[in-house]
């Protein structure tokens, strides 16, 4: 019997969810969080919800759960300081290990990896605050636009959920984009935007060998998947299977698998893909901690796949308590 269809209960031990945090995405930590603990108990699975804060670790380490479930966003949850913690006190948990967790969060590093992997990747510069200061901010602006063209994503290197990126169509917006990007964070990623369908592309392996499951298309209404369009209900309209034909979206798997095996990473992956109008397939980043809010892609890759979410995030427990 799979993992994921094992018997309500199966498990057995208490399971943590961490979640919060202090990061710019501690509200949707928090939503990730409360979704992945009501499907687990409704597994029939103890679980306990906890925030992150200095009670935590002595609470860990005098009553050892069975398997710690990490659902924290932004840089404090998923560049993998957590996780190190964690192995330090003995802990299983679901998710990538710390050196795959800094690789994917880190962006110009993460696709370095995936060129590396023979995965297409958008081309792009990596400008740290104080070069862009230092270098005088109106020649550095000229010298990228001529290079990478219009438009333009601008974003920050380090942070998720689409926070500090902006879409920069006219080189008059540049400068406040840059700004945008260095609030949240020291270095930003100017990157080719490359125009084509949006896909999230959901990959889990629960002991039986990492597999895709159907391809969620991205159509937001606004043109651009921001913050505001991904956790807003109704600003983005999600299409499960995505609108591609089966060359596309066998590409996108593949894709999707070979990012996941290049990063070392296991359990579960997200990976935001584009397919342009050619078909070819443009890898733009892969995330260790993906959402499970009420608009998030996985649970919809997750319920199209024909799965029960619980089962899954049981069977992906399962498998970190007995490797």
């Amino acid at each position: 019997m799979s993992p994921t269809e094992a018997t309500p209960g199966a498990h057995g031990g208490r399971v943590v969810v961490l979640a919060g945090g202090l990061s710019h995405e501690r509200d949707v930590s928090l939503r990730s969080g409360r979704r992945v603990a009501e499907a687990l108990r409704g597994t029939g699975q103890e679980v306990e919800e906890r925030d992150v804060d200095a009670a935590l670790l002595p609470s860990l380490a005098a009553d050892p759960p069975a398997c710690v479930v990490p659902m924290l966003h932004g840089e404090t949850g998923e560049d993998g300081a957590i996780r190190e913690v964690l192995e330090l006190l003995g802990l299983p948990y679901v998710g990538a290990t710390p050196e795959a967790c800094r690789i994917a969060f880190d962006k110009p590093v993460a696709k370095t990896v995936a060129a590396r992997a023979g995965v297409r990747t958008p081309a792009s510069f990596c400008l740290p605050h104080e070069t862009f200061r230092e270098l005088g901010a109106a020649a550095v602006m000229e010298s990228l636009v001529a290079t990478l063209g219009l438009p333009l994503m601008v974003k920050p290197a380090r942070s998720g959920s689409a926070l500090g990126c902006t879409v920069v169509r006219d080189r008059a917006d540049l400068p406040s984009a840059m700004v945008n990007a260095f609030a949240y964070g020291p270095v930003a990623l100017l990157e080719q935007f490359v125009v084509g369908a949006e896909v999230a592309v959901t990959v889990v392996d629960d002991g039986e060998g990492p597999r895709a499951l159907p391809l969620v298309g991205i159509e937001p209404d606004g043109g651009v998947y921001d913050y505001t369009a991904r956790y807003t209900a109704g600003s983005t309209q999600f299409v499960v299977p995505a609108r591609l034909d089966d060359e596309a979206t066998a590409e996108c798997e593949r894709v999707a698998l070979a990012v996941h095996e290049a990063f070392g990473l296991r359990d579960l992956s997200r990976s935001d893909l584009i397919v342009d109008p050619d078909g070819t397939v443009w890898f733009l980043e892969v995330n260790v901690a993906p959402g499970f809010t009420e608009t998030s892609t996985v649970p919809l890759a997750v319920q199209a796949a024909g799965l029960d979410l619980g089962k899954v995030i049981a069977g992906l427990v399962h498998a970190a308590t007995t490797r």
